[in-house]
């Protein structure tokens, strides 16, 4: 019986997606990316077994995106794609499978259908690869100039995983080295083809899309809610007041603002995160900021509130879920809220991971009213709203 072993490469270093996360692990819908990609190449009966090919600086990240599942422990890979291919290829010599798949860690959607149309092609030719055809028009260009036009005829889109017969890939690797290492650059089938064989095109799909940049995760998400329409949004409100007391500077929404009196608190009193965060825990059910950070714990004592905030969002990610947009009111005669509003939105945003668009920040007074038109201290009243799995789902 003929066996077949997914080889999953995600040892680059995605700088066109910057930040410090590599782009394979950064979350999807609260989920490693590249756990999207191992969990469904481990769960197909037509896979007897999945490794991942890592960088050597990644082990922790990939441990996490790797949690529970039955894997083959990573191999480390090397300085460019084809090293990490071929140091994957060579740590199965001793499983010796007949058929390897070799697979983008950065393309979470792969389908069984997929894998199905992959293995019958190998059953007829010693590489296949998924692949759709190009319907746009397309055009040279010098800069912001057009200078030509291509015919599109013939022309494929090639994805991965793409599969082959576990020898014919293993030679034809080697073969590259000593002929030509860059011919690797492009993909795996190029070195097969250019070793004499055969690779046969089948259907590919345009759900197993490539994330290459933010932008492209953003439409991994609106792919994976059409995928999993069973969603709810859940709204929830928050509320705290801060007295105010001796100093002259208080941290409303992350910013250090000068004020004619500082804000009494165990942390660092910042009565608007404390607001939002009671607005996120309230959608998720999860209780309220006292019993995640209990006031009695010193440790949280002069905190700085973004960590209960950030916090959070984490649970909401965690859920699977995201936040839509969160609404702030801050309430109080002084200090001027106008002035700082947008670095205010522009915290808080960045926070919570969203776009600015999705926070708003809002004043308002009492008329000289109450508390806090006596001056005597802040309050914030929050409203979020999340799109979360359903309770059936989660």
């Amino acid at each position: 019986m003929s066996t077949t072993i997914a080889l999953v490469v995600a040892a680059g270093r995605g700088s066109r997606f910057g930040g410090e996360v590599p782009k394979q692990y950064r979350t999807l819908a609260g989920v490693p990316l590249l756990r999207y990609s191992l969990l469904a190449l481990s769960r197909n009966p037509e896979i007897d077994a999945v490794r991942a090919v890592i960088h050597r600086d990644d082990q922790a990240f990939y441990e996490e995106a790797a949690k529970g599942l039955n894997l083959l422990s990573p191999v480390l890979g090397g300085k460019t794609r084809q090293e990490s291919v071929i140091n994957g290829l060579q740590s199965l010599h001793e499983e010796a499978p007949d058929h390897v798949l070799i697979h983008d860690g950065a393309r979470p959607f792969v389908t069984r259908a997929l894998i199905s149309r992959l293995m019958r092609a190998l059953e007829e030719c010693p590489g296949a690869l998924p692949a759709l055809r190009i319907v746009d028009s397309l055009k040279i260009g010098n800069e912001d100039l057009v200078t030509g036009e291509m015919p599109r005829e013939g022309l494929w889109r090639a994805q991965t995983p793409q599969a082959f017969k576990f020898d014919v890939i293993r030679e034809a690797h080697r073969q590259s080295l000593e002929t030509d290492p860059t011919a690797a650059q492009s993909d795996d089938a190029v070195v097969v083809r250019l070793a004499g064989h055969q690779v046969r095109l089948v259907d590919g799909e345009e759900g197993n899309l490539k994330v290459t940049s933010s932008e492209d995760l953003e439409i991994a998400e609106n792919w994976l809610r059409l995928k999993s329409p069973a969603s709810e949004v859940r709204v929830g409100n928050g509320f705290d007041v801060h007295r105010f007391g001796p100093g002259d500077r208080i941290t409303l929404c992350g910013l250090e603002i000068e004020s004619h009196a500082a804000l009494i608190g165990h942390s660092d009193a910042d009565v608007a995160l404390h607001a939002l965060t009671d607005a996120i825990l309230g959608a998720l059910g999860a209780g309220d900021i006292g019993q995640h950070f209990p006031p009695s714990d010193p440790k949280w004592k002069g905190a700085a509130s973004a960590r209960f905030l950030e916090h959070a969002a984490d649970l909401v990610r965690q859920k699977g879920g995201r936040i839509l947009n969160v609404d702030l009111t801050l309430i109080c005669e002084a200090p001027k809220i106008g002035p700082h509003r947008e670095a205010m939105r522009q915290t808080v945003a960045d926070i919570l991971g969203i776009a600015l668009s999705r926070v708003s920040v809002k004043a308002t007074t009492t008329e000289k009213l109450g508390f806090t038109g006596r001056s005597e201290g802040i309050a914030a009243e929050a409203n979020a709203a999340l799109e979360l799995p359903s309770a059936d789902e989660v």
